[in-house]
């Protein structure tokens, strides 16, 4: 194993059920990129420990029971990457809907630390459970 991918599956595993260790694993300088995140109206972006915590602790909030499975760690030819394919699943806390994902995450890590998070997921899957529009899709040209 690599610092990237025990990093990534520590992530994984400590995200929502361990938050106070899961802190201790992210850097003063992170960088979540969610790609498809403003699809909800959310931030493509969180740069810096408070964004990511306050995205962290509003996941949580958002979505309980929320477990990961299934996850695919694999290492790169560079110890400071990662990347894992894993599912999630958990209750959407506003209207009781079962919440089902997959995600592709691409991890750096640098000086022990997680510096850099890319998740990728499907927003429509979030969406639904969140019983949120798709910004940018009306209901008529679906």
């Amino acid at each position: 194993m690599t610092i990237a991918t025990t990093l990534l599956h520590k992530h994984l595993e400590w995200l929502v059920d361990q938050p106070q260790q899961w802190r201790g694993l992210i850097a003063d300088n992170i960088v979540w990129d969610l790609p498809y995140a403003p699809s909800l109206g959310h931030p493509v972006k969180l740069e810096g420990r408070e964004a990511v915590l306050r995205h962290a602790s509003w996941f949580a909030g958002a979505v309980k029971d929320f477990r990961f499975s299934e996850a695919i760690v694999t290492a790169t030819d560079n110890p400071e990457h990662a990347i894992a394919r894993v599912r999630g699943e958990g209750v959407i806390a506003a209207n009781g809907r079962v919440y089902r994902q997959e995600y592709v995450v691409f991890l750096t890590a640098q000086d022990g630390r997680i510096v850099q998070l890319r998740e990728y997921f499907d927003p429509v899957q979030a969406a639904l459970a969140l019983d949120a529009p798709v910004v940018g899709v009306s209901s008529r040209s679906i």
